[in-house]
């Protein structure tokens, strides 16, 4: 999977100054913590899901996908840490978190936002504010279920946390 993101990644590597870019993936970076120098972006796209148990398939519109990025510039060379969110299926018991599978071109899509971030962030460039719109492609089982969204799980954990270890309110 990391390779169709670095491979987005090269195609779009003329906008970023002759610096030297690479994502991977990294499951422990978390919104709002990163670290100093460090940025962040977050975005969303469609995506679709097959459950590793019962292999039934679903597709969601709402994917989040976060990034946290960091030019050397001494170096010039930029890493991208890149966490894709996950969702289970919601008619297994014992339901595991599934990993999104991107369309191709909503890959492009989030890179190319990406880019636009780093090139706003990293190089202080004023690119406005439009973007290209990722591609629903497949369907979507009904509305969102954040109970089902690791997404919203985690969001929900840090809010927790903040309040009950760093805020001192019980």
């Amino acid at each position: 999977m990391i390779s169709l993101w670095n491979r987005s990644l090269q195609k779009k590597a003329s906008d970023l100054h002759g610096d030297t870019w690479k994502i991977e993936t990294d499951q422990t970076i978390v919104e709002n913590i990163q670290a100093p120098n460090w940025h962040q972006y977050i975005s969303g796209s469609f995506a679709e899901f097959r459950c590793s148990l019962c292999r039934r398939t679903w597709g969601s519109s709402r994917v989040q996908v976060m990034f946290h990025f960091y030019l050397n510039k001494a170096s010039r060379q930029g890493i991208i840490k890149l966490r894709c969110y996950k969702q289970e299926c919601r008619t297994c018991n014992e339901a595991q978190w599934e990993d999104p599978n991107f369309p191709v071109e909503n890959i492009d899509v989030l890179v190319e936002r990406l880019v636009k971030n780093i090139r706003k962030k990293c190089y202080e460039e004023d690119l406005g504010e439009a973007n290209r719109s990722s591609v629903f492609d497949g369907r979507s089982d009904g509305p969102h279920e954040s109970a089902h969204c690791e997404a919203f799980h985690c969001s929900n954990f840090l809010s927790d946390y903040i309040i009950e270890n760093i805020c001192n309110i019980r």
